[in-house]
């Protein structure tokens, strides 16, 4: 069947058959369909959706585009995690080798930055040497050495999951409810885990902007998952602002160490004791929490981090020093102009400027500075001063940090016709490019993102899992 056939009946509206989703998937492993072709089809699909049928067929069939891991005697205890994306999301750094110093078993793969979030390889590759392009026999045997791994995808592995992945990040078609469970879920199938924990972030500054998006898609990656015998939960977390303070790549593998050394930011910390303590339940022990608590206090995660880092290639005296990864020397900080509650920034803002700065992408083929990034000087809530630092952008080239800049502007400052009495708000603000910007509350459906008592950010009043309660 020909390519333009299929597109022209998804463009239309209309239920594509295994087969007809098939060759779409065929069509992109094979490269027998050019690029411009699953550009099309991957926004026929993000216009049109998928039911989820079709979407389960589309995950068997990239799971299959490839070839399936089997962690023999390890399987039983191997277990995964994966986020849709956010800025400054760096738990998976943290949460794998914590659930590794527990007995879990984390195969982990990852992808690169997608949009205005930051990537998990991306980071991984700020550390000087750090392999990310393991073979299968490699990888396996750094899982039964240290515990886990974290690695790109290999061309064995989803492939076309692979080739999709990297389109979708430059044909705006990245918000696809059907597209972004396809391809989590492939990865995570592909990767031979009995258990799986997802983090579905939902708001400012993810693909999800809603409670009811992020449900949906929570709940069609669970069905995926038990459809495949995989026992799969999923918490909703808020991303109206960016997790933590560091948001880059070198500059966040920086705070994870210095949260795996038992300081850090509250909500990095509590939410990775969580999502580990998930991991750890999933791979069949007692007493998590408690598990993943002790292994953090107790040095084990960081030893096992470091570990994790030596046997891929990387340089394990990062974690001594972290000053060996590379951070931009160059720095400009944004301050506040009139005293106030300062109310954060929009994480969607401060992921977009970081792209700007070289850290991310806006073609696939763009390479990635690691170098550069930004550190939120002030969280919501607290009063600042006048001449308080409200962020601190680090960056290497001049014409960058404006083009940054620009890109706050756009996303903070009050749009035509806005009326804003500072008399009366009492909130902080400054000026960028001699325009004001008012740091005002974004209040999406879930509202501005406050820490629980534990300085967690989890926005469930339950959470969706298909494994059996006992």
């Amino acid at each position: 069947m020909r390519a333009v056939d299929l597109i022209r009946r998804k463009r239309d509206g209309h239920i594509l058959g295994a087969d007809e989703i098939t060759a779409f998937v065929q069509g992109a492993t094979s490269r027998s369909w050019p690029d411009y072709q699953l550009a099309a089809m991957l926004m026929a699909i993000l216009l049109r959706g998928m039911n989820a049928e079709e979407t389960a067929v589309l995950t068997r069939a990239m799971v299959f585009s490839g070839e399936t891991l089997d962690w023999g005697d390890l399987a039983p205890r191997a277990v995964g995690k994966h986020s849709t994306g956010g800025v400054g999301d760096k738990l998976s750094l943290i949460l794998t080798p914590l659930a590794a110093a527990c007995g879990a078993v984390v195969p982990k793969m990852s992808g690169r930055g997608l949009g205005h979030t930051g990537g998990t390889l991306d980071k991984l590759e700020s550390i000087p040497g750090f392999r990310i392009g393991l073979s299968v026999d490699e990888a396996r045997e750094v899982l039964k050495r240290i515990g886990c791994f974290m690695i790109g995808q290999t061309k064995t592995i989803a492939p076309a999951d692979k080739i999709l992945y990297a389109l979708r990040d430059v044909t705006a078609t990245v918000e696809s409810v059907p597209l972004i469970s396809a391809s989590i879920m492939s990865k995570k199938l592909a990767e031979g885990v009995g258990g799986l924990v997802l983090d579905v972030k939902v708001g400012d500054g993810a693909f999800m902007k809603t409670a009811d998006d992020a449900r949906t898609l929570a709940r069609m990656m669970i069905a995926i998952g038990k459809s495949q015998g995989v026992r799969t939960e999923a918490v909703l977390t808020a991303m109206e602002q960016p997790l933590g303070r560091a948001c880059g790549n070198a500059v966040e593998v920086a705070e994870c160490i210095e949260v795996l050394r038992g300081g850090g930011p509250s909500d990095v910390r509590e939410l990775s004791l969580d999502f580990a303590a998930r991991l750890v339940m999933l791979a069949g022990f007692d007493n998590a929490r408690q598990r993943v608590e002790a292994a953090l206090v107790g040095g084990q995660g960081l030893e096992t981090f470091r570990r994790m880092i030596e046997a891929q290639g990387g340089d394990p005296r990062v974690v001594d020093d972290p000053t060996r990864l590379p951070l931009a020397t160059s720095r400009h900080i944004i301050r506040a102009e009139r005293a106030g509650i300062f109310q954060g920034w929009k994480a969607e803002a401060v992921g977009r400027a970081i792209v700007r700065l070289g850290g991310g992408r806006d073609r696939a083929e763009d390479a990635v500075d690691h170098a550069v990034g930004a550190v939120v000087l002030a969280r919501p809530g607290e009063r600042v001063k006048t001449g308080d630092g409200l962020l601190e952008l680090l960056f290497r080239h001049e014409p960058r940090l404006g083009a940054a800049l620009e890109v706050l502007v756009k996303y903070l400052a009050p749009k035509s016709g806005d009326i804003v009495d500072t008399r009366k708000t009492g909130l902080a603000w400054t000026t960028i490019f001699n325009k004001r910007v008012f740091l005002l509350p974004h209040h999406g459906e879930m509202g501005i993102c406050r820490p629980g008592k534990r300085g967690m950010r989890i926005l469930l009043a339950r959470r969706w899992s298909n494994r059996r309660r006992r």
